[in-house]
C-alpha cells in the first residue's frame, strides 16, 4: 500500500513516503505549489494533509494535483484548522481558510440524495470545471484535543453545515477534518 504524508513537516510517518518544501531528515523535497509533483498518475492508496492545505498559495490546483496522483478509490485524510478559530487568524502563513464545506466543489454527489443546499451548491460549483471528484467518507469538527472540551464534537457534529452557519462564531471548533474517496471513471 502507497502512502504519502504530504507536508510532513517534523512528523515523519513509518511506512509513507514524507514530502515537505524542506528537509526535516527523511523526507523527499518538493514545492508543494509547484507542478507536477515528482509522481507518477495513480500512486497512492492514500494521501495524509495534516495542517498543510491551508498554507498552499492555490487550492483548485493542489487538490487537482492530489487528486492526479491518487489511485482510483484511493483515501485523502485532511486535518485544517477552522477559519474562525485563532489556530487559523492567529497564523501569519495562513493563505486558505476552511470551513465544514471546503470540498463541496469537488464533492462526488451522483450516488445519493441531495440536502436543499447541495442542489443549490451544485449548480453554482467554483471548482473550474476540474476533473478532481470525491466521495466524503466523513467530515467533521473537532471541537478541541481538550478531553474537557472534546464531548462537544458529538453535538457541533449532529448537523455540522447548520453549525457553521449559525453558532460557530459563538463557539468556534479547532478543526476540519475530511476523509474523501478519489472517485475515477
Amino acid at each position: 500500500m502507497q502512502k504519502l504524508n504530504l507536508g510532513c513537516g517534523f512528523d515523519i510517518k513509518e511506512g509513507y513516503t514524507n514530502l515537505d518544501v524542506v528537509d526535516y531528515g527523511g523526507n523527499l523535497i518538493h514545492d508543494l505549489n509547484s507542478f507536477p509533483y515528482p509522481f507518477e498518475e495513480s500512486t497512492f492508496d492514500e494521501i495524509y494533509c495534516s495542517h498543510i492545505l491551508e498554507h498552499i498559495n492555490n487550492f483548485h490546483n493542489v487538490i487537482t494535483e492530489i487528486y492526479r496522483i491518487l489511485k482510483p478509490g484511493g483515501t485523502l485524510i485532511v486535518y485544517a484548522p477552522f477559519f474562525l478559530n485563532t489556530k487559523y487568524f492567529g497564523e501569519p502563513d495562513h493563505k486558505i481558510p476552511f470551513s465544514i464545506r471546503t470540498f463541496d466543489n469537488y464533492e462526488y454527489i451522483e450516488n445519493r440524495k441531495l440536502k436543499f443546499y447541495e442542489k443549490w451548491k451544485l449548480n453554482h460549483r467554483t471548482n473550474y470545471r476540474g476533473k478532481a471528484s470525491f466521495e466524503v467518507i466523513e467530515k467533521k469538527f473537532i471541537t478541541s484535543h481538550f478531553a474537557l472540551l472534546s464531548w462537544m464534537d458529538f453535538i457541533i457534529n449532529i448537523e455540522p453545515v447548520i453549525y457553521e452557519r449559525f453558532f460557530a462564531g459563538i463557539f468556534s471548533p479547532e478543526e476540519v477534518f475530511f476523509k474523501l474517496k478519489a472517485v475515477k471513471k
